[in-house]
């Protein structure tokens, strides 16, 4: 399999709770890589077998496996790979994952295209109303990458494959074909980026992950008013506890209010005043 600069290219950037695993249900566990967030699914004491949403940094493939080994034990089996979308930060491992493994990575249809190799998702906007992540993010790759013939789409059903009661949610905005996941029984939701617990454009923020609720990264976003909609979407599922691809993760009274706040003023709360993106829509 070919490989490319979004799985390839290491990124010296990292948060204080990098390495850091919390479990959030005793078959859903959220586990801190550099500055995203991967979850592990799956019951230890019931099976060996996991099921892994989101495939974290590149060259993150050994301390992913090293933590499932920690949660399974060594004889774990890897069963399939969800992803929320498929920039670099969400799919860093999953090459050398499905190589190893030979497991289905599922994603929605609408992001086939750069998990196929066909386009590159959209250049990053240093130009953004932001802080220092935005300015440095021409640095982050954008380059698609080709998980053929191992990636499948996602049931139209919306149920998620390997996760029984779990359902996927379209969720565009930050990526066309953005999913989350959903566990109505427990209120667990799995947002992806499509908000997030800590203000992603701030560095300062980033490394410390201080808590607070924002919308998409505003450097890779490229589509705000879908962004909005699908905060609204996820606030109307009033879920209990939400991890999201960055920051940690958001439970309680703390998430209704924050959530609700997110859906209510996300033009004030989460689009930038200014951004290529930005420009775009208003002249729309």
């Amino acid at each position: 399999m070919e490989r490319s600069s979004s799985t390839e290219q290491f990124l010296p950037v990292t948060s204080t709770k990098s390495g850091n695993g919390t479990e959030i249900s005793k078959d859903v566990y959220c586990y801190t890589v550099q500055i995203v967030n991967i979850c592990l699914i799956g019951h230890p004491s019931d099976s060996s077998s996991w099921i892994l949403v989101d495939a974290g940094m590149p060259h993150s493939a050994e301390k992913i496996l090293m933590e499932a080994e920690e949660r399974f034990g060594a004889d774990h089996r890897l069963q399939a790979i969800i992803l929320t979308h498929g920039h670099f930060d969400h799919v860093g491992a999953v090459i050398d994952l499905v190589e190893k493994y030979q497991v289905p990575v599922y994603a929605h249809e609408l992001e086939f295209p750069y998990l196929t190799g066909k386009r590159n998702y959209p250049e990053p906007d240093s130009s953004v109303e932001g802080g220092f992540v935005a300015k440095m993010s021409p640095l982050f790759p954008n380059e698609a990458i080709d998980l053929m013939p191992f990636l499948k789409p996602l049931p139209k059903d919306g149920t998620v494959p390997e996760m029984p009661g779990w359902k996927w949610i379209h969720t565009p905005g930050h990526t066309e074909g953005h999913v989350s996941l959903f566990k109505e029984r427990d209120g667990i939701l799995i947002a992806g980026d499509a908000f997030v617990t800590v203000k992603q454009d701030s560095l300062y923020n980033v490394l410390t992950q201080q808590q607070e609720i924002s919308g998409p990264p505003r450097y890779f976003t490229t589509d705000w008013s879908s962004a909005w909609a699908s905060v609204k979407k996820l606030q109307s599922l009033q879920p209990s506890v939400a991890i999201t691809g960055h920051g940690m993760p958001m439970s309680g009274e703390l998430l209704a209010n924050s959530l609700q706040r997110l859906a209510d003023d996300f033009d004030r709360i989460a689009i930038p005043d200014y951004g290529r993106y930005v420009d775009e829509i208003k002249k729309n």
